[in-house]
């Protein structure tokens, strides 16, 4: 069963400045990385990966520079940036308090 575009897609640029949180990376790897680490249940469009990547940049909260992967093929790889961590700490936070909201709306205070 995959995991609903609706429920996550608010979601996007906290998943992409997490994984950047631990390192620079590409488009390609990131993707890999979120479809592996959600046991392939979620994976984002490519349009909307880029499309993000290219809002988080406006925004300075990534830095985008070109490197080389040692295949022969240059890639653009994307770092975060000061406010890029700040922005993603509180996005963190903000996402465990609507977790927290969430289970007891759904669950009725713990019990089902």
């Amino acid at each position: 069963m995959s995991i609903a575009g609706d429920l996550i897609r608010g979601h996007t640029d906290a998943i992409i400045l997490a994984r950047l949180l631990q390192s620079d990376s590409y488009g390609y790897e990131i993707n890999k990385t979120i479809s592996l680490l959600s046991g392939g249940q979620f994976e984002l469009k490519e349009a909307t990966l880029y499309t993000a990547f290219k809002r988080l940049e406006e925004q300075g909260l990534i830095a985008s520079y070109w490197g080389d992967s040692g295949v022969g093929a240059r890639r653009r790889y994307y770092t975060i940036t000061p406010e890029g961590r700040y922005a993603c700490y509180r996005l963190l936070q903000e996402w465990q308090e609507t977790k927290c909201i969430m289970d007891s709306l759904l669950t009725q205070g713990g019990k089902l």
